[in-house]
């Protein structure tokens, strides 16, 4: 330990090895984790220890959306570190009052007052908090096949498997869990558009049945798990129902926000106002930790005469909101937005014919540049390769198979279960998406030959 400590470089197996020995690796069996030693970042590119370059085609975790070492959010990060690196969260500063500013330029209307944690895991749990306060209700609506993040109240409100080893998390926290809104597949097995909305009139008989709902949270475009996009009809309805029940919406933007799906929010693509918003990553392209919980001003106004029972230290830190203001100049100046609006059909083309060629490929689908590619054993049947009870119990994963295959092409692609993330950085060329489906079409085989 001492020899690495006092060594001018660390070699890659020495920084992955003590990394291993020393370190905890997320969602995973220790056992079969090897980390790959990262030494550089550029645009849409990681480095390894080898000198190796790998296409960046998730994003890391669909986050990096300016792409990596942008030199003006870079700088941006340094000046604040010099003007003020840190202050109480009961003072003002420039960063805290000029990223407010900016804020209300790009947000839906309507939200106007903000809570600045540091993830989007804290950020939902003060809306949770926000909600319950303003509502004097307990109970929050989630959906299954969601992921709102890892502390006691945000688990408690993921559907996926990460929230079973916290279990009974979700009673324990008052979180009751909806049907997904997933067109591919539907849970309660209707088909779009005779469904006529159910699963959004399924959450009103929620609401009727369980009482003292003060808030369903929910991502206007799932993320991690499927990118699962409503129908056009399904959240005017959801808005309809949360004003005639007295629910409040909360819309999880954590992934989806910051022009992924062609927009700056996803619910923009439906015209929603949610009454609160919370959202993290791409608001400073992952380069600093932060996470922003938004209301309405008549939540906020609430708050006037009433105790707002909510902090921590590191709430709205200077770091984190200096380089905030700057990513969002950037997306506006390099106008990524539109730029993801204006990919989206070329992506969807692309992901088509890899349908057309491969019959593991049940479904695609997808919004600017956030895209699934789902496989399945039987395209009739819908059933997966693998199931999420298969991904808790450590079994061998196709997709994850087809990932380490592209990998080794020098694609990093993120897979869940039985389907890909295709959500590069917002720079991304139209060279580099060739390059990152091509590797996909390479090893998309695995699963072909094991469809029935």
């Amino acid at each position: 330990m001492s020899d690495i400590l006092t060594s001018p470089e660390l070699t890659a197996e020495q920084a992955s090895s003590l990394t291993r020995a020393t370190n905890y690796g997320t969602w995973r069996f220790q056992k079969t984790w090897k980390p790959l030693y990262i030494a550089d970042a550029e645009g849409c590119w990681i480095t390894d220890g080898a000198g190796k370059r790998y296409l960046d085609f998730s994003a890391q975790l669909m986050c990096v959306n300016l792409g990596h070492k942008n030199p003006r959010v870079v700088e941006a990060i340094a000046e604040q570190a010099r003007e003020l690196c840190y202050v109480a969260p009961g003072y003002a500063t420039a960063a805290r009052a000029k990223l407010s500013a900016k804020l209300l330029e790009v947000l839906p209307a309507g939200l106007e007052k903000f809570f600045f944690a540091t993830s989007g895991t804290e950020a939902n749990e003060a809306a949770f908090k926000i909600a319950r306060m303003y509502t004097g209700k307990t109970k929050i609506i989630s959906r299954y096949r969601s992921y709102h993040g890892s502390t006691m109240g945000s688990i408690a409100a993921t559907g996926d498997p990460r929230r079973w080893a916290m279990e009974p998390a979700g009673k324990g926290a008052g979180v009751v869990f909806a049907p997904e809104t997933n067109c591919y597949d539907c849970p309660i097995k209707h088909t779009y558009p005779g469904c006529n909305i159910a699963c959004a009139d399924y959450i009103e008989h929620m609401i009727r049945n369980e009482s003292d709902v003060a808030a369903i949270i929910l991502e206007p475009v799932v993320g991690t798990n499927g990118v699962l996009i409503p129908p056009p009809e399904y959240f005017p309805r959801l808005r309809e129902i949360c004003d005639r029940h007295g629910v409040l919406m909360i819309a999880d933007e954590v992934m989806a926000g910051w022009g992924r799906t062609g927009k700056w929010f996803a619910v923009d693509h439906w015209n929603v106002k949610p009454d609160i918003l919370v959202t993290a990553k791409g608001i400073t392209s992952a380069y600093v930790p932060l996470g922003l919980c938004a209301t309405t001003k008549k939540i906020a106004d609430y708050f006037e005469e009433h105790y707002f029972s909510h902090g921590h230290t590191y709430e709205a830190h200077p770091i984190t909101l200096g380089p905030a203001i700057v990513t969002i100049e950037e997306m506006q100046r390099l106008k990524l937005v539109e730029r993801a609006a204006e990919l989206e059909p070329y992506v969807r083309e692309k992901l088509e014919a890899l349908k057309e060629k491969h019959p593991s490929i049940g479904d695609v689908r997808g919004l600017g540049l956030f895209f699934a590619v789902e496989l399945v054993k039987n395209r009739t049947t819908k059933e997966p390769f693998n199931t999420m009870r298969d991904k808790v119990e450590g079994k061998a994963l196709v997709v994850d198979q087809i990932a380490a295959k592209m990998m080794a092409d020098g694609v990093a692609q993120q897979a869940w279960v039985s389907h890909f993330v295709i959500a590069p950085p917002l720079i991304v060329t139209k060279e580099e998406l060739d390059f990152g489906i091509a590797a996909l079409d390479r090893h998309l085989g695995i699963a072909d030959a094991l469809v029935e």
